[in-house]
């Protein structure tokens, strides 16, 4: 029997999330799903955006799967109070260091991407973006006022060997099962963490994984790549800063964002964080608009990369694949069901 924790969260949270506990209901027997609050919904009921007994659970299960955080409500919060906080916290506690974003077009959306369909069809990148150092969790950081009364604010970029050595194994591994090529993306011209990092990764590629194609591209470049020639990507890995914006400029050469999942991993043996990359969409929250796509395509990473279960995620993403060739589409997609009624067509794909 395996454990799959929700974290619904906030804004359109909740309603995607519902769509996956439908699905997992039809799909499989033998999982037991506890749920927690999260984020500002849990800020709101016990003064912080991740309770110690939620972060227990987590650390039990096998799966964690949340459906999104954030929102105007709680802007004013301390920022150690905010819900994108209580994800921070989250994932740096579950030692999640390599976060997988696929971009994958399906073909019978090639024309809602925002390129020409020969540009994005059978488009398939696997992002690797390091997820628990970088200049989000560098020290020190913070805003002091000067001597003159004026504000200087302060991130750190700190970067490790070991860092970046096990976020490329990720890399590496995965690309041997794709079609065996990795581009890592960096600003070794202008940073220092940027000149590690190639010197890291090129080691690590010399030493163990010679038979893999490299290859090493500035990140300001690869964002005009994948606008330009988005067909030439296998894997890239890249850092947390650099990851997170990429991976969802390449959001939509897919079609939308509604339709990108994630997983992020540690070390063998322990729990995986599942999310779809979209935010809380507060504007059409409580609507029933969202696209739960993402969220159900979070879940079947989970049945592939934590729950032992590829022949169910194979044909949960094969129900997705079908649903969108029979032209179920939410609004985001030009279409106009609503999230239940995509929850449905999913279903029916079953």
């Amino acid at each position: 029997m395996s454990t799959l924790l929700v974290l619904p969260g906030d804004g359109i949270g909740p309603e995607v999330i519902e769509q996956v506990r439908r699905i997992a209901g039809r799909l499989i027997n033998d999982l037991t799903i506890e749920e927690r609050a999260f984020g500002g919904t849990s800020f709101d009921q016990f003064g912080t955006p991740l309770t110690e007994e939620a972060l227990a659970v987590a650390l039990g299960s096998d799966a964690v799967l949340m459906g999104a955080v954030g929102g105007p409500q709680w802007a004013s919060a301390p920022r150690d109070k905010r819900p994108e906080a209580g994800l921070l916290r989250l994932r740096q506690a579950m030692g999640v260091y390599a976060n997988l974003r696929p971009a994958i077009c399906f073909d019978a959306l090639a024309n809602a991407s925002s390129l020409k369909r020969e540009f994005v069809a059978g488009l398939d990148i696997m992002f690797v973006r390091e997820l628990t150092g970088g200049v989000y969790f560098g020290q020190p950081r913070g805003i002091e006022t000067l001597a003159d009364g004026s504000k200087r604010g302060i991130d750190t970029q700190v970067y490790t060997t070991s860092e970046i050595e096990r976020v490329g194994r990720v890399a590496f591994e995965l690309a041997r099962g794709r079609r065996n090529k990795v581009t890592s993306c960096e600003k070794a011209n202008v940073m220092e963490t940027g000149l590690l990092w190639r010197e890291v990764i090129t080691a690590l590629h010399a030493r163990d994984y010679a038979d893999v194609t490299l290859e090493h591209m500035l990140a300001d470049n690869a964002a005009m790549q994948l606008v330009k020639n988005p067909l030439q990507f296998d894997v890239i890995v890249t850092d947390n800063l650099f990851g997170d914006i990429l991976s969802d400029e390449a959001a939509m050469l897919t079609g939308g964002i509604g339709l990108l999942p994630s997983a992020a991993l540690g070390d063998p043996g322990k729990p995986g964080l599942y999310e779809p990359i979209h935010g809380s969409a507060p504007d059409i929250a409580g609507q029933g608009l969202a696209n739960p796509l993402a969220a159900i395509l979070s879940f079947e990473m989970a049945l592939r990369w934590s729950l032992g279960r590829t022949d169910l995620a194979d044909r949960l993403q094969g129900a997705v694949t079908a649903a969108l060739d029979d032209g179920a589409r939410t609004r985001d997609l030009g279409g106009s069901l609503t999230t239940a009624q995509m929850g449905d067509a999913v279903l029916k794909g079953l």
